[in-house]
């Protein structure tokens, strides 16, 4: 029996975590983590350069959770990340960041931070934005570095042992125990399927991250807890070389841009900006491979890559926004035969394919090297590829050259964070002692606010008492 039981070791389940034991409280916490401790994490892609479809992920499993392995990028203002402050307040939102800042920077990380300069060249990047009918969200970021995220995150990961934290690595949640109105425990099962048993709790708190979205839509349908068919994005990864984004990498290290191009009007976004970074692959469950790019501190390339995203809401009577992500997905996956797909800009406004030579020939080489060349707009819906075109049309307006016939394409690009859970401002779902938090809540989007969710997340479960 154990006073709280948190599923899943990303952000927002360790800063649940790391927020009781720095308040002194005594409680007995375990942490279940399909995937391996942080100092086991490794992609043997590194050396064969070609995707093994490890199963499960070591991007996106394992202690930290797949943001740290990612890019490793905190976000420090309230307007990024999410719906975390339409929850508890912007105000609130943005102390809860600086307080989550602070122990990013005890536990290692760089107290260097991009994005803050201001002046002329700003406001002539914001001008150029306005014209082009988009708008430049400020946000200073401190990049941890892949590299130094993974260091940091074991710094975490030992403190929370000597702690008297328990971690269950190589365990899954298969099912929630309920007991009348309320959540008494959970079903776990290692995840060679050797081993299952209940684990009973006082409070049960899931936080699986995107790659637990599916799987905590499929528990909130089967147990009628309360939740609604939240956004989607389904989107690509663009790649230009570093010489076309120099001066948005100078002055604001990412430029987070945000449209509603016609004729459609949907929101779309530029997303995880990586100057001199890498464009990765991530595997999801049923061998779903999708696109994300990486940042290291030390390791730099020639070449630019960030997401834009689409984003997708849905009316009744369709509720399966992840599903229906997934099938791009897997569409674009089968015309890859299981790889990521990239396609020059330009072939794409032609209506042609790309082709191998014609990438060995380009200024911009691909860094995903066993990405395959083909069309993404044989998978990727007609109403999404006309907002990413005409996005990308506006946003040459302020990155000159951004639109070139050269710049790269990566598909898929899909973020599932669609379940939105419903709960107050306290965090109570409509099951009694029962809590979801982080990117499978619906409520946040990426490493920062996640963490800010689990802080908040402690100090409610510490006033409750």
């Amino acid at each position: 029996m154990y006073d709280i039981v948190i599923v899943g070791a990303g952000p927002a389940g360790i800063f649940t975590a790391l927020e009781l034991i720095k308040q002194q409280c005594h409680k007995k916490i375990l942490i279940v983590e399909k995937g391996s401790p942080v100092e086991k994490r490794s992609c043997p892609k590194f050396k064969t350069k070609v995707c093994l479809n490890c199963d499960p992920c070591a991007i996106t499993t394992g202690f930290s959770g797949a943001g740290a392995f990612s890019d490793g990028k905190l976000s420090l203002s309230y307007e990024v990340g999410g719906d975390l402050p339409d929850l508890i307040g912007s105000d609130r939102a943005q102390e809860l960041i600086n307080y989550t800042d602070k122990i990013y920077l005890e536990f290692g990380a760089d107290d260097h931070v991009e994005g803050l300069q201001q002046g002329k060249r700003v406001k002539d990047i914001r001008k150029r934005a306005i014209q082009a009918g988009l708008k430049l969200v400020d946000c200073p970021i401190r990049h941890l570095g892949t590299e130094n995220a993974q260091k940091l995150y074991y710094t975490i990961e030992q403190y929370l042992l000597k702690q008297g934290v328990e971690i269950l690595f190589h365990c899954q949640y298969t099912d929630i125990l309920l007991n009348g109105a309320g959540c008494r425990g959970v079903v776990v099962e290692k995840t060679d399927g050797s081993e299952k048993r209940e684990i009973e709790a006082k409070t049960i708190v899931i936080a699986t991250g995107r790659r637990g979205a599916d799987e905590l839509e499929k528990m909130c349908a089967r147990y009628d807890i309360a939740h609604r068919p939240g956004t989607v994005d389904i989107g690509v990864r663009v790649e230009v070389r570093n010489e076309v984004m120099e001066e948005v990498n100078e002055v604001l290290y990412e430029s987070k841009l945000i449209g509603y191009p016609n004729p459609f009007r949907n929101k779309v976004r530029t997303f995880c900006q990586n100057p001199g970074g890498f464009v990765s692959q991530e595997n999801y469950d049923n061998d779903l491979a999708v696109v994300n790019g990486h940042s290291y501190k030390n390791l730099k390339s020639d070449n630019t890559n960030l997401a834009i995203l689409c984003s997708h809401n849905f009316t009744s009577p369709f509720n399966q926004p992840i599903a229906y992500a997934q099938k791009i997905g897997e569409l674009t996956n089968m015309l890859g035969d299981g790889h990521i797909m990239v396609q020059r800009y330009g072939d794409i406004l032609d209506g042609k394919r790309t082709w191998e030579k014609e990438l060995s020939q380009a200024n911009v080489r691909p860094t995903l090297e066993d990405a395959v060349a083909g069309d993404i707009t044989a998978a990727m819906p007609y109403r999404a590829m006309i907002n990413i075109i005409n996005f990308i049309q506006a946003v040459d307006h302020v990155v000159p050259g951004f639109a070139s016939a050269e710049t790269l394409l990566y598909s898929p690009e899909l973020k599932f964070y669609s379940n939105k859970v419903r709960m107050d401002e306290n965090l109570h779902t409509n099951v009694k002692n029962l809590y979801c938090l982080g990117d499978s809540s619906g409520w946040t989007r990426g490493l920062m606010m996640s963490s800010v969710m689990g802080v908040y997340m402690a100090r409610t479960l510490l006033e409750q008492e």
